[in-house]
């Protein structure tokens, strides 16, 4: 799979509010999340991940779950998707019942990962989305799937890509539009992105592939670009570069959602996305969170910033 001519547009799925705030340590306030939300939207993002239906007992960041999605779709912006995990049935219910119309389903191409991070074989928890999606399609609800692991795996080393296309054909028979290749602990190369997304390519159509890359080696940009040219138009990104991955030691969070904007700018790539609103809500949640921006793009902006107040 090659392609000379770049995407004329990108969609990105802003992943802050949901993969970025599900590892913090201390309890974000449902009022903060909900903000945060608000603020995305602002910003110009047309897809934003609110919150995860799963079990308070093991991410305990996500209780609030119905509440924050209840409270976002009571305003929501026109033209703006608010998807939710649901890794079961019983999520997707509680999902459904708090208002959500799109929903995701998370696998992995790892027999190892998949075992640590949901308890069960990869061919088992495939099994474990099939009523979700039956019900989903029964009502109305649009399901995305996720395949984490697509280059690298903490306890396996290197995941064959053919494993990675087996999953995702899976998911896309299942009923789900799209399917974004997760990078989960940042070791993807240009090189190893597109040997994997050539495999997937010949089982799942271009246009529904999306990618998902961490940027705990600083490949993550460059895994963008190198997927743009694959012809690849859908990433998901996390404001201020929050998150991480609980099961691999030392993963950074989601590839900058800035980061990818300078970058689509820089190619003249459209997203739709307002660079300094987007860099005003990464500092301001990274305030929240007592820290800096982990994107470079937001730390150089906010220094510019400040060089030019003080002149």
């Amino acid at each position: 799979m090659t392609t000379s001519k770049l995407p004329a547009t990108v969609r990105i799925v802003e992943m802050g509010p949901r993969d970025g705030l599900q590892n913090e340590k201390q309890l974000v306030s449902t009022n903060t999340k909900v903000e945060l939300v608000r603020r995305l939207e602002r910003a110009g993002l047309k897809a934003i991940e609110t919150t995860s239906f799963v079990s308070p007992k093991w991410v305990p960041q996500m209780g609030d779950n119905s509440e924050v999605l209840t409270r976002v779709l009571a305003a929501a912006a026109l033209g703006v998707a608010y998807p939710v995990l649901t890794p079961n049935l019983k999520g997707f219910e509680a999902a459904l019942a708090a208002g959500a119309r799109e929903v995701a389903v998370f696998g992995a191409a790892s027999e190892s990962f998949s075992q640590k991070n949901i308890n069960c074989s990869i061919a088992e928890s495939l099994e474990r989305f099939r009523p979700v999606t039956e019900a989903a399609q029964a009502a109305g609800v649009k399901v995305r799937g996720y395949v984490s692991c697509v280059v690298g795996c903490p306890y396996e080393g290197a995941v064959a890509p053919q494993a990675v296309a087996d999953v995702a054909a899976t998911l896309i028979e299942m009923g789900c539009y799209e399917v974004s290749l997760g990078d989960t602990i940042g070791v993807g190369t240009p090189a190893s992105i597109v040997r994997m997304l050539e495999a997937v390519a010949k089982r799942v159509p271009v246009e529904k592939l999306a990618g998902h890359y961490h940027d705990t080696y600083g490949m993550a940009v460059a895994n963008v670009h190198a997927s743009l040219q694959m012809g690849v138009a859908v990433f998901d990104a996390s404001v201020g570069g929050l998150g991480g991955c609980p099961y691999a030691a030392g993963a950074s969070g989601n590839v900058a959602t800035e980061d990818v904007v300078w970058l689509l700018n820089g190619l003249g790539v459209d997203s739709g996305i307002d660079l300094d609103a987007l860099v005003d809500t990464a500092a301001w949640i990274s305030a929240q969170l007592g820290r800096e921006p982990a994107s470079r793009v937001a730390r150089a902006v906010l220094a510019k910033r400040a060089k030019a107040a003080c002149a």
